[in-house]
């Protein structure tokens, strides 16, 4: 396992054109979600829950989002339509980190939020120290009401983010990153 800073200093997302099989196991799985939800979590009120695609859940998922595209546009080109049914196909494991952050007498909403965005982030880094690639991206669903609902999420849920996980076939080479002088202020 590579040393910590070392991980975190070297860690990239993966394209997901580059995650093939295998993903992670049950086990392995289980070991990512439980990592991911060691985030900070004010009030103790754990704002966001998992929903995991894999398998033939990846298939199901796929043809739910391509009807809810066919009735929003019945125009609808066929290509895209397989796009759609074939989105959780393109890794292995696909996790949606949900975010529940609603009203509460204490805890600030965007806490919460802020509670489930830490949630996709230790996923990553949790996929890479077990040797994975993952990414992070967000795609139309996640801004689509009713692309939601056929994922079973409720009306005041929203998608953090859809964490793709699998091995990676390609290791990328890092991208530049800012330079501190340019992001950082001393008070």
């Amino acid at each position: 396992m590579p040393d910590a800073l070392e991980l975190l200093a070297t860690r990239r997302s993966s394209r997901v054109i580059d995650l093939i099989e295998p993903g992670p196991s049950a086990q392995e799985l289980d070991t990512l979600l439980t990592i991911a939800s060691r985030v900070p979590d004010h009030g103790k009120l754990a704002p966001w829950r998992f929903i995991v695609f894999e398998g033939e859940g990846r298939a199901r998922a796929g043809a739910k989002l391509a009807e809810v595209l066919a009735a929003a546009d019945p125009g609808v080109s066929e290509k895209r339509l397989e796009d759609e049914r074939g989105r959780f196909l393109r890794a292995p494991v696909v996790v949606a980190v949900v975010s529940r952050a609603a009203p509460h007498v204490k805890i600030p909403e965007f806490e919460q939020l802020l509670s489930s965005a830490a949630a996709c982030q230790n996923l990553l880094i949790a996929a890479a120290a077990l040797g994975y690639g993952a990414t992070w991206l967000s795609e139309w669903p996640t801004y689509d009401a009713e692309a939601r609902t056929a994922l079973g999420l409720d009306s005041f849920e929203r998608i953090t983010g859809f964490i793709y996980i699998g091995t990676a076939t390609q290791k990328l080479e890092d991208r530049p990153r800012p330079d501190l002088a340019a992001v950082v202020t001393r008070f």
